[in-house]
């Protein structure tokens, strides 16, 4: 099926937003009509434009309150007609579209409706145009895209035909199984869109909340599903207000749009099997079982500060790599790579970044699908010159300019220390705080970037994401959501950062857009964790009194728990299923930091009632020193 996208769904001139659209891969665009009124050259150089970047014009729209209407609006609305059809052969496009009648004048009932539309198609044909009806979700009277198909029904012309789009259905619940007796031949194209739930207008809704299908909440699947049976196999189409998209960067919003599509196809394809349809053809998405490392990119002198930190949280020099200044710590199933090479994209990304967690390695059933996986779905693959006796880890660009590489034990990949790495003796080595391994992982990014990140993983790898939490900073909010495999033994906290005030936002700003803010990492008992990381010399956050008086009245705690918590500066969350510990270490450099955890029985959370207090209290501690020593 051939991809297209809505000129109204992202921001620029309209050659900005061509340009855009091209460079993500769509087969053709849809000309929102204020764009093209806004833009200052005739319909011929408009569509001239289109097909120089080799896009087609797949519709012109919209054309409102057609209609139903008295006269003498009925004769007028012909008239306009008439004027958009000049305008669409000078585009050079065949399709319009007509949607319902919000007119408070329009007259009701479907008979009219289709004798006006049976006209508007004779006057089409003569052309050599079609006309496309889609029902508004806020219609005065056809608001429901199965009237609008008994209108186009009992029109019965052929240049008139249905325009089904997502929003307007799903929006108001409308049983999507209706669309599969519709024969796919009269729908003339399928409009997408996606949007979180929210008990709100229709209209204001649909204006500025739609996003991407799969950004959303919205069964936007099981439409697929419905329109795939009935035989479509007509462009499919995003139509997306929204009032970030409209102000973020066209050429991110365009690619996050493109591979929505090609998701949303795969998933059909593979959930009605009986049904051909033309999508990609891709492996499954990639089942993740743990994080295998997180790599590092700092100078010789910063890493220094960074290794003394590790230290006193338990960790050792393991290894060291056999050509390059790459040292591995090591403890528990937790790998640290610290790379303080002078060439290479680790050496770049410290240059922009300074110190930060560039990287990290996801251990995967099959590296090389999951990156065929990936370069299907648009994402960026990443090599660099390998050395003699080095490995080629399959790889691609993640968010925040930051890489993921993928690890397999099907093949020389699960090797990847023996073979690149030679054991190193640890001549003073630090007490081990029995941190098992990686908890989640924590990444950072402007709020409108969030929904882009969701997608990225979600499509690539087997991972379901949460409902948005909104965790309060003294400084404003910052919007949390997670991704998660099934079995926890992936997950990526994504939190977006809406001003640089916030903890968060400072970290965004000072460390120019890198992306991990923050580790956590597993421990099987937190207490005899934080009694090892203060024999290594480690003082974690301090946390003050009030807080322990407040949990202590407000879980009902034994006062020996709550003063062992306190001992430690121990954070603390229940809820029906379990409960879950928190320590902090002190803030490194701008905003990074690591968290160490310990879940009892199956609390699947992440202790955000906590986040207010850890993160005052990070603010008070923060110093430009970075970590304080013994």
């Amino acid at each position: 099926m051939k991809t297209s996208i809505a000129t109204v769904s992202i921001s620029g001139t309209l050659g900005e937003k061509l340009e855009a659209i091209a460079a993500a891969g769509f087969d053709g665009v849809e000309i929102f009509e204020n764009d093209f009124l806004t833009f200052d050259a005739s319909p011929r150089d408009v569509g001239n434009m289109v097909r120089d970047a080799g896009l087609e014009i797949t519709l012109f729209q919209p054309f409102r309150d057609f209609e139903g209407m008295p006269e003498p609006q009925r004769s007028r609305a012909f008239d306009r007609a008439e004027r958009k059809f000049d305008i669409m052969q000078e585009l050079g496009t065949d399709l319009m579209l007509v949607c319902s009648n919000i007119s408070p004048i329009s007259l009701g009932g479907i008979d009219r409706a289709a004798d006006d539309f049976r006209e508007l198609g004779e006057r089409a044909a003569k052309r050599g145009l079609r006309v496309g009806y889609e029902a508004l979700a806020w219609g005065r009277h056809i608001n429901d895209h199965r009237d609008a198909w008994e209108i186009v029904r009992r029109a019965d012309h052929p240049n008139i035909g249905l325009i089904l789009d997502s929003f307007h259905t799903l929006s108001r619940k409308i049983d999507v199984n209706s669309i599969r007796s519709i024969p796919g031949d009269r729908i003339f194209i399928v409009q997408l869109a996606d949007a979180p739930l929210i008990d709100m207008d229709l209209l204001y809704w649909s204006r500025h909340f739609r996003n991407m299908p799969g950004e959303g909440d919205l069964p936007v699947v099981a439409f697929m599903r419905a329109v795939a049976a009935t035989g479509y196999n007509g462009p499919l189409s995003l139509e997306i207000f929204n009032d970030q998209f409209r102000g973020g960067a066209p050429k991110l919003v365009s690619n996050d749009g493109h591979r929505s599509l090609i998701h949303l196809m795969d998933r059909v394809r593979r959930e009605e099997p009986g049904i051909a349809i033309a999508s990609k053809a891709m492996p499954d998405r990639a089942e993740v079982s743990g994080v295998e490392f997180i790599e590092f990119a700092t100078s010789q002198r910063e890493a220094q500060t960074l290794s003394k930190l590790l230290r006193m949280m338990g960790f050792r020099a393991f290894a060291r790599h056999k050509s390059k200044a790459v040292t591995l710590f090591r403890q528990g199933a937790i790998n640290l790579v610290v790379n303080t090479e002078h060439e290479g994209f680790a050496h770049s990304t410290f240059a922009v970044h300074g110190t930060s967690a560039y990287a990290m390695g996801l251990k995967v059933g099959d590296a090389a699908a999951a990156l065929k996986r990936a370069q299907a779905l648009d994402a960026v693959p990443f090599e660099q010159a390998v050395g003699p006796g080095e490995l080629n880890i399959p790889a691609i660009r993640g968010t925040g300019e930051g890489l993921i590489y993928f690890i397999d034990d099907k093949s020389e990949l699960a090797r990847v220390w023996d073979i690149e790495f030679e054991p190193m003796q640890d001549e003073n080595p630090p007490v081990d705080a029995a941190l098992t391994r990686i908890d989640h992982v924590a990444q950072t990014m402007r709020s409108d970037e969030l929904p882009s990140a969701l997608l990225f993983y979600t499509s690539i790898f087997d991972l379901a994401k949460t409902p948005q939490v909104d965790i309060p900073d003294p400084s404003g909010l910052v919007r949390s959501q997670v991704v998660e495999s099934s079995d926890g033994s992936l997950r990526i906290t994504l939190n977006g950062a809406e001003n640089r005030k916030t903890l968060a936002g400072h970290f965004m700003a000072e460390s120019f857009g890198s992306a991990i803010q923050h580790l956590a990492f597993a421990t099987d008992d937190i207490f005899a964790t934080a009694e090892a990381l203060a024999e290594n010399g480690l003082q974690p956050l301090q946390i003050p009194r009030n807080y322990y008086d407040d949990v202590e009245a407000r879980f009902g705690l034994e006062p020996a728990l709550a003063d062992r918590l306190r001992a430690h500066n121990i954070l603390y969350d229940q809820d029906a299923d379990g409960e879950y510990f928190q320590l902090y270490s002190p803030v490194f450099g701008e905003g990074f930091f690591f968290e160490i955890v310990e879940r009892r029985g199956n609390y699947r959370g992440y202790g955000a009632p906590n986040a207010p207090f850890r993160i005052a209290a990070q603010k008070r501690h923060m110093k430009p020193e970075g970590i304080p020593t013994r």
